[in-house]
């Protein structure tokens, strides 16, 4: 599974901030991390009504605070470069894109907003390498005309996500049964869950689906400002996230083979199954009944199994109670 950690505006403009989410990304075991890109004369007009969360600052005053310049952008792409951790950034104007460009950033996603602006997607499917498409307020047939569009053959990569625009977003509306729906109808795309809830069980599950990529916001603190950092996952439990996921893919491509992993487990069998032994002392030359056995630890004689092969034979020698019951007894 490939874990891309959002992180939206929360790194507040600051590129020391920015650059301490990617490391804490990185020691979490992401493999992408991903910021936006706002310039808000370039996407909004001034009277265009701002979200809920914008209550102590216009949306206006928020992107221009916020907004990195392209060697910004450059230096954060570097710095993620050599840590080893991929970069990621939904633009949302054609402004945006060109700086990102610019910058070397060629990984965009496309965000929920964004899949009905066809001439934003041509102009990204043009120029992208890698494209990630939400589908958080898209319908069947926005998403379609969106996948026409998109359809550059020069493309590296195409990920479609499932994606539930709600934060956070309740277990009985995550739609993993989407996921398969996806991968049916759209069979040259990649499949991705965009996990807006605030648990790892989601994640886990996506793990038996088509579903190879997931996204999750990541905040050093829910008390951080901004959009997201209510309803994200703090280090934490996005560690134990991203811990869940590996254990679950390690669960789900390892088969066994339960007769080889049987032949490993001779200690283990000799500790806690059973052998047969006698009930009582027993002499030569009496027919064994079920009432003369018991079946007792350790398991390293003959087995309890086997019990039936001996009732009805005719003991050769006198044995005691407990004494453990050998083939020879019947020879």
């Amino acid at each position: 599974m490939y874990i891309i950690a959002e992180f939206g505006n929360m790194h507040e403009g600051s590129v020391q901030l920015a650059k301490k989410f990617i490391e804490v990304g990185r020691d979490l075991g992401v493999d992408c991390v991903k910021f936006q890109a706002h310039y808000f004369h370039k996407e909004s007009l001034l009277d265009a009504p701002s979200p809920s969360y914008f209550k102590s600052e216009s949306r206006e005053s928020y992107f221009s605070r916020t907004s990195f310049t392209c060697e910004q952008w450059r230096e954060l792409k570097l710095f993620s470069d050599s840590i080893g951790v991929d970069f990621m950034v939904s633009p949302f104007s054609e402004y945006a894109v060109d700086v990102l460009l610019e910058a070397g950033i060629t990984r965009m996603k496309i965000a929920s907003g964004e899949v009905s602006n066809l001439p934003l997607l041509e102009y990204i499917n043009d120029r992208a390498d890698e494209i990630f498409l939400s589908s958080g307020m898209s319908s069947f047939i926005d998403i379609q005309k969106a996948v026409e569009v998109l359809n550059n053959p020069s493309l590296k990569r195409r990920v479609l996500f499932q994606c539930s625009s709600i934060y956070p977003c309740p277990p009985d509306k995550i739609g993993i049964n989407v996921l398969s729906g996806f991968k049916e109808i759209f069979p040259h795309w990649e499949i991705g869950l965009s996990d807006h809830s605030i648990s790892s069980v989601a994640g886990i599950l996506a793990i038996n689906s088509p579903c190879s990529v997931i996204e999750k916001h990541l905040t050093l603190s829910n008390l951080m400002y901004g959009s997201d950092a209510q309803n994200s996952l703090e280090p934490g439990p996005f560690g134990l996230f991203v811990k869940n996921i590996r254990e679950a893919e390690v669960i789900m491509n390892s088969p066994i083979d339960k007769d080889a992993e049987v032949e490993t487990l001779g200690h283990m069998k000799n500790v806690f199954e059973k052998s047969i032994v006698y009930k009582r002392d027993i002499q030569k030359f009496k027919i064994i009944s079920l009432e003369d056995l018991a079946f007792k630890k350790p398991g390293n004689g003959v087995p309890a199994s086997l019990y039936k092969d001996f009732i009805g034979k005719t003991i050769t020698r006198d044995v005691k109670e407990n004494q453990k019951l050998s083939e020879t007894d019947f020879v």
